[in-house]
Formats: C-alpha cells, sequence, structure tokens
C-alpha cells in the first residue's frame, strides 16, 4: 500500500508546526527570573497546548530542546547581522548600524539573547559547548567581514572581531535591564568602545606593513 504524498506533505507540515510549538512555548516562559533549567517538560508541553507523551515526538528530553533553542539563537542573531551588513552596504557607519541592530535584537528578543548568556556560564557542559560554538561562528564570520571590508590580514581582523563580540555581549547583557535613555547612551558607548578597537586595528595592521616593507628593502638590499 503506497502513501499518498499529500497526507505525507501534511503529515510533516504537522509535526514542524507541533515541534515550533514545543520551541515558542520554551522561549516565552524564559524571563529575567526564569531560566531554561528551571522548566519542566510538563510546563513547557501544557504551555504549547499539548500532551506530555506528544513532547517526546520531537525531543528525547529537555535537554535536546535547550540545545535546539541554542541553535536557533545563534542563528537569528547571525541573520540579523548579515541583515545589517546589506543596510551597511547602502550606507551609512558600519559600527553604527551593527550596534543599532544589535540593540533592536535585545529589545525584541530579550529571552533568546538571555538564553545565550546563562548557558554559557551554566552547569551543562553540552549547553556551554554549543552557546561557545554559536559566539565562535558569529566571530568568524564577523572576521571574514573585516578582511574583505577593510583589507586586514587573517590575525589582526581576527583579534578586532573577537575584541568586539566580547564588547558587544556584555553591552547586550547590560541592555536587558535599561530602559530607553539608558538604552541609548549603552549603544553609543559601546559605538564609541568599538571605534577604539577598529582604529588600534587599522593602526597595528599599518605598522605590520610597514615593518614587512622595511624588511623586504633590507633584504632586497643585502642580495645586491
Amino acid at each position: 500500500m503506497t502513501r499518498c504524498p499529500a497526507m505525507s506533505g501534511i503529515r510533516a507540515l504537522q509535526k514542524e508546526k507541533t515541534r515550533r510549538q514545543l520551541i515558542d512555548a520554551a522561549l516565552g516562559q524564559l524571563s529575567s527570573e526564569r531560566s531554561f533549567s528551571s522548566l519542566s517538560l510538563r510546563e513547557v508541553a501544557k504551555e504549547a497546548g499539548l500532551a506530555p507523551t506528544s513532547f517526546y515526538r520531537h525531543f528525547s528530553d529537555m535537554d535536546e530542546l535547550g540545545l535546539t533553542l541554542v541553535d536557533e539563537a545563534g542563528l537569528t542573531l547571525r541573520q540579523l547581522m548579515r541583515q545589517a551588513r546589506q543596510r551597511i552596504e547602502k550606507g551609512g557607519s558600519v559600527i553604527q548600524i551593527s550596534v543599532r541592530t544589535f540593540m533592536e535584537f535585545i529589545e525584541n528578543n530579550g529571552n533568546i539573547f538571555r538564553l545565550l548568556l546563562r548557558e554559557r556560564s551554566g552547569t551543562s557542559a553540552a549547553f556551554r559547548a554549543a552557546v561557545n560554538r554559536e559566539i565562535r561562528y558569529f566571530t568568524l564570520e564577523l572576521c571574514d567581514y573585516l578582511q574583505q571590508a577593510n583589507k586586514l590580514d587573517g590575525e589582526v581582523a581576527y583579534l578586532q572581531a573577537n575584541a568586539a563580540v566580547t564588547i558587544v555581549f556584555s553591552a547586550g547583557s547590560d541592555a536587558l535591564d535599561c530602559d530607553k535613555n539608558d538604552l541609548a547612551e549603552l549603544a553609543q558607548r559601546t559605538i564609541k568602545q568599538l571605534r577604539f578597537i577598529a582604529r588600534g586595528a587599522f593602526e597595528f595592521s599599518v605598522r605590520n606593513e610597514n615593518r614587512s616593507e622595511l624588511k623586504s628593502k633590507k633584504v632586497k638590499g643585502e642580495t645586491k
């Protein structure tokens, strides 16, 4: 007996919809007072409008759901910053647009960012590794952009990207508890800090280039 392709497609869509309900239910219960580790399977299933037994059709346990949330959080943030770089291509300050885009993400997705912050230093080794992996992806994407846009060598671009991500994530942590006035001040301070780093990376890169040129000239002179 062959299955109807249309029916199989409907089942797949329904399964994905239910899976999405569980993910959204877990995210919706996160707050400044509640971390993912405090959630129970029954709570998540109830919030999603499902029986607890339905949970296991999509995730083997709460840890698998948590790792999925971390992956989604990292992907959401990377996609947002890619959109920011597209906005930059139309004109404007790279740093200003990036910081404003990031702060908008914090305002609209506070629970997602809280998840990344908490699980980065949480008790689960698997969660810590997943968050650090997402941050590394984020850093490497920024590194590639800096190499191409600013013509930096790989080492300098990575150092700048790593420092920038550290500052931005710290600012994001502070932004979770800011009102609009404080958020604007925090954004301006973050922009200045990133400009200091960018200037330092540029100066460091120029100095390295000058040293390389001098060394090259010296070698040529010795071979004449």
